[in-house]
């Protein structure tokens, strides 16, 4: 299905979902997620290549604006990995960003973007299968959503 929309400059561009791969933005914790995300390659398991990966010291650092700057530059989806709860190697930092996904998720409403665009998840480093089973099901999803309202479309 193809859709022509008209933007600011007059131009006709194109939105196409037919051949269309998400842009998938992943948080990685260094220590278990990351760590996850190596043994699933090492495995050689089987996972979608559309999905970058920023690694970050603790699922703690990331911040809401990280996550509201992928959004704006097109990405279609945002996951954030981190350790299990009560296994962060900074002892509550998995904790502290429970907290503000639970936050950010009810803000993204206000964006115009659908919640389920952002996720979390906890892997830890011996959890490779986990880490590929997660990268898939979310492409997936997201795939079903369509294409970000910000994602820039394509000029004719």
């Amino acid at each position: 299905m193809t859709a022509e929309i008209e933007c600011e400059q007059n131009k006709r561009v194109s939105v196409s979902r037919e051949g269309w791969t998400p842009k998938i933005v992943m948080f990685c914790c260094n220590w278990c997620s990351y760590a996850g995300a190596d043994g699933a390659g090492v495995a050689r398991l089987q996972q979608e290549t559309n999905v970058r990966v920023i690694r970050v010291m603790c699922s703690s650092r990331v911040d809401a604006v990280h996550i509201y700057t992928a959004f704006l530059e097109g990405a279609d989806g945002v996951l954030i990995t981190g350790c299990h709860l009560g296994d962060c190697h900074y002892v509550n930092g998995n904790e502290k960003t429970l907290v503000k996904y639970k936050f950010i998720k009810s803000m993204l409403d206000e964006m115009g973007i659908e919640d389920e665009r952002l996720q979390l998840q906890w892997i830890s480093a011996s959890e490779g299968q986990q880490y590929a089973a997660f990268v898939n099901e979310m492409t997936e999803k997201i795939r079903k959503l369509g294409p970000s309202p910000f994602r820039k479309p394509e000029v004719i």
